[in-house]
């Protein structure tokens, strides 16, 4: 496919085959091998592999847009090479330096640089996965790993861009329980997900919000995405207790709105407050932000806004895409600027 056949504004998030990936070995003593660019294709891998028979895995979220100023960027890189290395401590496994993180992802963008959308019009989402790729008998660390990386081009997350979603709070199911591995992004964390997330679709939800494990009263997450709601001008998001996810961009709408004179919270938040707020929202690296039209719970429906976009939900979200796209001056130094003309390194 070319670029001139690529229809850009039809993108939706789902995978489309690009040109290139990356892949770098390590054996268990910790020592990263260069890695290769290679032709996208597939992989082989041993049956009793660590990853395929006890989860050991992990993967990250990030995107590469082509900015306003005709820049490629990527948003805080580092930020995620190190949640990389937390998830990989956390699953046994060696952690990829940040400087051969960063320097895969630069190469990965500029191979595949044709398929960045045009600005404004979607991003190259990448996801770099770390696997136990060789084999053993028994629960115990691989002995050896392979860090991967592709790219997809990807256009919202929920469709309509920026408008409100319905969502659905589960009492049966749980994503995650104190000391598991809920604070990472295990790949063993997403599969539960599915069924609970299917269900709620089927009902005309967007996606499930799941509540905590011991007491069943506090808001989580939502699906794959970290929670906001606002309440009397107040900002309030679940405190990290090492069930949610340390969202990038959570960290990143907290500084945002801090640096604007907001009072941001982290806290437990219960439903009670969750559904009297007067706007609430979810974030991710793939969902940017999605305003929060209604949550249902039980019997009781909350509708916010009267499902329009709130003033403060619609202030951070053009404040964080504004950086994103080189818009809103970058008073963080949050964006990294990505030289296309880089050498890469091809097998």
């Amino acid at each position: 496919m070319s670029e001139a056949e690529i229809d850009w504004d039809s993108l939706t998030f789902s995978l489309t085959q690009t040109d290139f990936m990356y892949i770098a070995t390590c054996n268990l003593g910790g020592v990263w091998e260069p890695g290769k660019v290679l032709p996208y294709g597939k992989l082989e891998i041993d049956p009793a592999a660590g990853v395929l028979n006890y989860g050991q895995g992990i993967f990250e979220g990030m995107k590469a847009q082509r900015s306003a100023e005709g820049n490629v960027v990527l948003f805080r890189p580092e930020e995620n090479a190190r949640r990389f290395q937390r998830g990989a401590d956390r699953l046994g496994m060696p952690p990829v330096p940040e400087s051969i993180f960063i320097d895969a992802v630069e190469q990965m963008v500029a191979a595949n640089n044709r398929w960045i959308p045009p600005t404004g019009r979607g991003a190259l989402y990448i996801r770099p996965v770390l696997w136990g790729t060789g084999a053993i008998m028994g629960v115990a660390p691989a002995p050896s790993y392979t860090l991967c990386i592709f790219v997809t081009p990807v256009g919202p997350y929920f469709k309509g861009g920026l408008s409100c979603i319905d969502l659905l709070i589960s009492d049966e199911f749980h994503r995650a329980a104190p000391g598991g591995s809920g604070g990472v992004k295990a790949i063993g964390n997403y599969a539960p997900g599915m069924m609970p997330s299917i269900n709620a679709k089927k009902q005309g939800y967007a996606e499930v919000i799941y509540l905590d494990a011991e007491e069943h009263l506090y808001v989580e997450e939502v699906g794959a995405a970290n929670f906001f709601c606002i309440k009397d001008n107040v900002i309030y998001t679940p405190e990290l207790t090492g069930t949610i996810l340390p969202g990038i961009t959570r960290a990143s709408l907290i500084d945002i709105a801090r640096h604007k004179g907001y009072e941001v919270i982290e806290q437990k938040v219960s439903t009670e407050l969750a559904m009297s707020a007067d706007e609430a929202f979810c974030c991710g690296t793939a969902a940017v932000i999605s305003p929060i039209g209604s949550i249902t719970h039980g019997e009781t429906e909350k509708v916010y806004q009267n499902r329009t976009v709130g003033k403060i939900t619609r202030e951070l979200y053009d404040t964080l895409v504004g950086i994103n796209t080189e818009t809103v001056e970058d008073t963080f130094g949050w964006m990294h600027k990505v030289n296309l003309d880089l050498t890469i390194n091809h097998a």
